[in-house]
């Protein structure tokens, strides 16, 4: 069964459920008329039909490899990525100024997730490159906007960022790389990062790296941090390019799976660099990035779950096993309750997931075309839910779709496993599952949960209008969503950290169970009667949605139970 980007599916969840005309009402992206997406949604999946799908074993069994200090990429990698920015796919949310579409980010998070269920390895490299245009966009100084961003955003360079040492991961402010001002205005970079993904490529004429490091009169942690641009070329001043710069590939990383992203140890030897943002600043300027890569990576574990999903369903419908137990049944193992519950599960996880991810976008969106600060709150709020319980999705329907294909998706042939393999570090990058988990129930509720309520206020003021038409599924939703109420007011009378930290992962994926239920609710009362969205919404509904009563009791327990078990009782 081939892979066909879900066109119709994006088009009801953008006009029927996250309430997208409402951004296009903005004088801002007032341009991007429903033809407009419509027409991109189409020509962006023609793209990934044709011409990305076909790459994606590719990126498995030819992996990239480091020959001779060159960065070999995947067989047809390069034509995919021609492709990618020859279609202007890089560039959809950058500035109009500077070569950009200029589109909504809720259009470019949908041609995203398309094109990373399409083939995930290659998808990733033009994710960095807009993140960094995102960043400079913001940060950079008029001349080195001029100079990289029309570069960057034609796709004819690629940009990548370096935060992770060896010695600092998570904890960003243990970094040790320096910078030394060179008298010219320019620095000197010195240092060795690790797990910079596209680290290098062979098919794009610059690789431009943000990258953070630590001026001389810089204090410990992570406010004595910088950002610098040092690009793998030095630019002239024409955008044309120069010599070489003083860094290189030490290797690549030998990893589970992602194999046709080449994934770089980066070595800086006294690298040409340029200051981005002010001195010691670089935190809140990488952060740009950042965030825009954790909305992006959720969409990554929606799209790779959605390409996992498309190739379970295609081998349940061909797979003959067993005698059918309905009658006039297809024929095939879809026919069995255990096979339609798994593929159910992944469609309807998928359509929540993706419902989340797009609303995210539309807050983006709207917070930069209004300026208002509620939108700019609600965004934050939805970010690390976006990011972490995509990626979770992604993770668990690709190993539902290794079961569905039984014993033969445990056979690399069938290429049901490279999903898994693929989308399992989406769950680990851009911020660990359990730091997005933590800043939830934290720096989110630093407003004493005053977001967390206004979503929830807006999702039982929708259900009062639902139930007048679908009253049992909206009771349902109803009683969710002051479950998840209650367990908010629990959170916030919580002074004791840890008590919060303890049932973060439970909390937000609660969250997100109840954010899907509102989602899927909005769907069923969009829908025609009887119609699919209906059918699987009440699925979601029935099925799904109760997991909300223990991951939200799980959230309550408090922090004892663990600090009760000494190091000593670990190894017990």
């Amino acid at each position: 069964m081939p892979f066909h980007a879900p066109i119709s599916d994006y088009a009801f969840v953008l006009n029927k459920v996250v309430d997208f005309d409402q951004v296009t009402r903005q004088e801002r992206f007032s341009e991007t008329t429903p033809d407009v997406v419509d027409a991109i949604l189409t020509e962006a999946g023609r793209m990934c039909d044709e011409v990305l799908y076909p790459l994606q074993r590719n990126g498995d069994m030819d992996p990239a490899v480091l020959e001779n200090g060159v960065v070999r990429t995947s067989k047809g990698f390069a034509d995919g990525y021609r492709a990618i920015a020859e279609g202007g796919w890089v560039s959809t949310s950058a500035s109009p100024e500077y070569g950009g579409m200029g589109l909504p980010m809720t259009v470019t998070t949908a041609v995203n997730e398309m094109m990373a269920a399409a083939c995930l390895s290659l998808q990733l490299n033009p994710l960095m490159t807009q993140g960094q245009i995102e960043a400079l966009e913001h940060h950079a100084s008029d001349e080195i906007k001029e100079l990289y961003l029309p570069k960057l955003i034609s796709g004819e360079w690629c940009g990548t960022m370096n935060l992770t040492e060896p010695q600092a991961g998570s904890d960003v402010g243990a970094l040790r790389s320096k910078a030394e001002p060179n008298g010219d205005g320019t620095y000197a970079i010195s240092g060795q990062k690790i797990y910079i993904s596209w680290g290098d490529n062979d098919f794009s004429e610059n690789v431009c790296h943000l990258v953070l490091a630590r001026l001389p009169d810089s204090v410990a942690g992570t406010k004595g941090i910088s950002l610098f641009l040092v690009p793998k070329y030095l630019p002239n001043d024409d955008g044309t390019i120069g010599v070489a710069n003083s860094l290189k590939v030490v290797s690549l990383e030998h990893k589970m799976g992602l194999h046709g992203s080449p994934t770089a140890v980066m070595q800086y030897d006294g690298a040409k660099g340029w200051l981005i943002g002010a001195p010691h600043d670089g935190m809140r300027a990488m952060f740009t990035m950042m965030n825009n890569a954790r909305l992006g990576v959720g969409g990554q574990g929606i799209g790779a779950a959605e390409g996992a999903y498309q190739h379970a369903l295609g081998y349940a419908l061909d797979r003959k096993q067993g005698r059918s137990p309905v009658a006039d049944g297809h024929g095939s193992i879809i026919d069995h309750a255990d096979v339609r519950r798994m593929l159910m599960t992944m469609r309807a996880d998928i359509f929540a997931a993706r419902s989340i991810a797009l609303a995210n976008a539309v807050a983006i969106d709207m917070s930069n075309a209004t300026q208002d600060a509620e939108w700019a709150a609600r965004a934050a709020l939805l970010t690390p839910i976006t990011k972490a319980f995509g990626t979770e999705t992604g993770c668990r329907v690709a190993e539902m779709g290794v079961q569905v294909h039984g014993g033969m998706g445990f056979v690399e042939e069938t290429g049901a496993a490279q999903y898994y393999r693929d989308v399992r570090v989406t769950a680990i990058y851009e911020g660990t599952n359990g730091i997005q988990a933590m800043d939830l129930v934290a720096r989110k509720m630093m407003d004493g949960g005053e977001g967390a309520y206004a979503l929830i206020d807006e999702i039982q003021s929708f259900i009062e209008q639902a139930g007048q038409t679908h009253r049992d599924l909206a009771e349902l939703v109803w009683q969710s969503s002051e479950a998840l109420r209650e367990t908010v007011d629990w959170l916030v009378a919580q002074d004791n950290l840890n008590n919060r930290f303890s049932g973060a992962v439970p909390f937000l994926m609660g969250f997100a169970r109840v954010l899907g239920g509102y989602y899927h609710l909005r769907a069923a009362w969009s829908d025609v009667a009887g119609g699919s969205y209906e059918k699987l919404a009440r699925f979601y509904i029935h099925s799904l949605l109760p997991e909300h009563h223990s991951l939200l009791a799980q959230a309550k327990v408090g922090a004892d139970d663990l600090y009760n078990f000494s190091v000593d009782d670990f190894a017990a």
